[in-house]
């Protein structure tokens, strides 16, 4: 019995960890097709209305509405779908340049590989959110400047593990077979070392998206990113900030507590994938 139960202990956490990462698969799509109505919403659905202002959360207003007595429930709903987009583009564009990058410091040459790992201890080395308000600065600001930056600071550490799997696969002894073979480097790089980089991209992918969208709202609320006329959640987080001391708790606590929401969400779901896809971690 004993034994039976040893040897069942990996598969029931295996199945916990499957549903677990359905569950929040679920969730995300069901929040994705809601944030993505938000682009459905037009300006003249958040006009503003002073007879309404700084009303409380009620049923005709569950997220109350703000001091220009804005519905904040669809500012909080059209904000996050801003912020989705913005996230999303991002991410990708790290993952998909850390990827590149870590390829080509595994499988280049002597001094590429240490050009490369230079670059990144030095990125790494410099704090972040200073990095991205610089960047973002340089580059304009606005959404541009907010994708350059996002997209040029979030890719080093996915880098670092792309070079150490490509540099681990490269070692193996069927890729000096299959060179000894004549098969060229592009060869063995696309049907050898790609495949098995993918599951960091997809896992990589998925953890960059929170960290994404939660500097894209520190750098809207610290009016480096996005414009204030764009109902950002870090605009609306500022905005709401002077309202805090005089009880008004609802502008800032829905689409705060909204966007944290969304970051554990992507956050669990990556670490479940994580679990799933990693041989080691998933018999731990």
């Amino acid at each position: 019995m004993d034994y039976q139960m040893v040897i069942d202990a990996p598969q029931s956490g295996m199945n916990r960890r499957v549903k677990t990462a359905v569950v929040c698969g679920l969730l995300l799509a069901l929040l994705i097709g809601v944030f993505a109505a938000g682009a459905l919403i037009t300006d003249a659905d958040v006009a503003p209305d002073f007879s309404k202002k700084l009303q409380a959360p009620s049923w005709e207003y569950p997220f109350g509405t703000d001091w220009l007595g804005r519905n904040m429930l669809l500012r909080t709903v059209k904000g996050l779908s801003l912020s989705i987009t913005v996230g999303a583009a991002a991410s990708a564009v790290s993952a998909i340049l850390a990827t590149v990058i870590g390829i080509a410091a595994a499988t280049g040459s002597k001094w590429m590989d240490s050009a490369i790992s230079w670059v990144i201890d030095l990125v790494m080395g410099i704090p972040h959110l200073v990095l991205l308000i610089l960047i973002s600065f340089a580059c304009g600001r606005g959404l541009n400047g907010l994708l350059i930056g996002i997209s040029l600071t979030h890719w080093t550490s996915l880098a670092r593990l792309v070079r150490a799997e490509a540099l681990q696969i490269r070692g193996q002894q069927y890729i000096a077979v299959s060179r000894r073979l004549g098969c060229s480097r592009v060869w063995v790089l696309w049907s050898h070392i790609l495949p098995h980089i993918v599951p960091q991209f997809a896992v990589g992918l998925v953890l960059l998206f929170p960290h994404a969208i939660l500097h894209e709202s520190a750098l809207s609320f610290l009016g480096y990113g996005l414009p204030p006329e764009q109902p950002a959640i870090g605009i609306i987080l500022s905005e709401s900030m002077k309202y805090l001391t005089s009880g008004m708790w609802w502008p800032a606590f829905f689409p705060g507590a909204a966007l944290v929401l969304v970051v554990m969400l992507f956050d669990k779901l990556g670490d479940n994938m994580k679990t799933l896809l990693d041989p080691y971690s998933a018999h731990e």
